[in-house]
């Protein structure tokens, strides 16, 4: 094991706090177990890969909006709105830390070993997972951007993203599927809203770059 939480052989099994579904806290150990029987290469990589994944899938974002700048002006307009929602998204589940303010399963689960370096402080909230929250939406940015590269690229690196959060033990199951399911839904709803008044200034804009200007024969 690479990361922090060693115990003695003899402290018996902690249980999750009564505020987290049953089946979240059996999960959490039965990962963080799986874990922690791994290989160290195997705990190395996904220690580093729960937060290098937010930046494959902020260049995959990249990757699928480039075309969309250069096309018409609903092309544009969702490329440049996207973001937008996609940090709309991480300010939701920031919000939603504050008012459940539910602890690290780290912090409860006190007998398990985690892969991570150390368990985030106090007031670092649990629910929902920011990462989570951040890959589900960019995901979904890169889906609406460019299907190919989003289903068959960007949708598995948010769901491997996610499930790294409870590999490393620093999230319940619970926290991360909100997440995702946060994140996916902001970005579906939010982005094609934002997009329809950008794409109509930039067509009125284009319109006028187009129009031959009046010339005063006077």
């Amino acid at each position: 094991m690479i990361g922090s939480g060693l115990v003695g052989a003899a402290e018996a099994p902690s249980e999750a706090p009564s505020d987290v579904p049953e089946v979240s806290g059996d999960w959490y150990r039965d990962v963080v177990e799986f874990a922690d029987a791994n290989p160290e290469p195997v705990q190395w990589f996904m220690g580093h890969f729960t937060e290098a994944s937010i930046i494959l899938l902020g260049l995959l974002f990249l990757l699928a909006a480039w075309p969309r700048l250069g096309g018409g002006p609903r092309d544009r307009a969702l490329a440049l709105v996207t973001p937008v929602a996609v940090v709309l998204a991480y300010g939701c589940s920031e919000g939603l830390k504050v008012l459940v303010d539910q602890d690290r399963p780290c912090r409860a689960l006190t007998d398990l070993a985690i892969v991570a370096e150390q368990c985030p402080p106090v007031g670092d909230w649990s629910f929902p997972s920011n990462h989570s929250t951040i890959a589900g939406a960019l995901a979904t940015a890169v889906v609406l951007l460019h299907r190919r590269i989003g289903w068959y690229a960007a949708v598995p690196l948010a769901a491997l993203a996610a499930f790294s959060r409870v590999y490393v033990g620093v999230h319940y199951p619970h926290d991360v599927v909100a997440g995702v399911l946060l994140g996916t839904l902001v970005v579906a709803v939010v982005a094609p809203l934002l997009a329809r008044p950008v794409s109509e200034v930039l067509r009125r804009r284009s319109r006028r770059a187009e129009d031959p200007i009046p010339v005063d024969r006077h």
